[in-house]
């Protein structure tokens, strides 16, 4: 008849092919001040068990504890993690009622709530209970709330997106502005005493083009014409 109780010296010593628990690794039941690992094998059959029926990952807080990390955490003096036969598991991904539930199902017995910390005590027993138990949720999670809709006015990517529109216009009427002139400047040779005149007039006449634009555009988001 194999051992139901296996201690090693550090949890990296369990050899791969002995261990069967296939959502736990030994480095969570393993004490977490000194590596030492003991393994009860029947709470380590519950303990998956209970994660099987749950369908969803168990955090555990605590699992085994050598006499001395017992001793500097403040542990009782005789603490089932010092048998390897408890678990502490947080409630952040569980509902607590839900939980205590499917943990008595699999065969658990002691319990210990501690609903400041977040986590719930369980263990092979005898059976008992202590501390507050958790507050009682509306919902086992918090009620999905469908996203806000952007309000366009308000949305910083066409704010940028406008501003770099804004630019790329601007810089494009300029090029045309100059471009013009060039051309405007070659037929209206003998005209230079008024070639002055004449650049500043097209200028105006583009920076003004470019204003209108750029309020139709804007005038088309506003009514929704995309």
């Amino acid at each position: 008849m194999p051992d139901t109780v296996q201690t090693y010296r550090h949890f990296r010593d369990v050899p791969k092919r002995d261990w069967r628990w296939t959502n736990f690794s030994p480095a969570e039941i393993a004490c977490r001040g000194t590596g030492k690992l003991k393994l009860n094998l029947e709470a380590l059959d519950k303990l998956q068990a209970l994660r099987d029926r749950l369908g969803k990952p168990l955090i555990v807080r605590s699992a085994y504890r050598s006499p001395e990390h017992n001793r500097a955490v403040g542990g009782a003096t005789r603490s089932k993690h010092m048998e390897a036969t408890a678990f502490d598991i947080a409630m952040a991904n569980h509902d607590p009622v839900a939980f205590e539930a499917a943990a008595r199902a699999v065969g658990f017995l002691g319990f210990g709530f501690y609903p400041r910390s977040g986590f719930m005590h369980i263990d092979l027993g005898p059976a008992r209970s202590w501390g507050e138990r958790f507050p009682v949720r509306a919902v086992p999670f918090a009620a999905e709330v469908p996203p806000a809709r952007e309000v366009l006015a308000e949305s910083r990517t066409l704010k940028g997106a406008g501003t770099a529109g804004v630019a790329t216009m601007g810089a494009a009427g300029v090029e045309v502005v100059q471009e013009v002139l060039a051309e405007a400047q070659g037929a209206v040779l003998p005209l230079v005493t008024h070639l002055d005149s004449l650049r500043w007039i097209f200028i105006l006449l583009a920076l003004a083009g470019i204003a209108i634009a750029i309020w139709a555009r804007v005038d088309d988001w506003r009514k929704g014409r995309r």
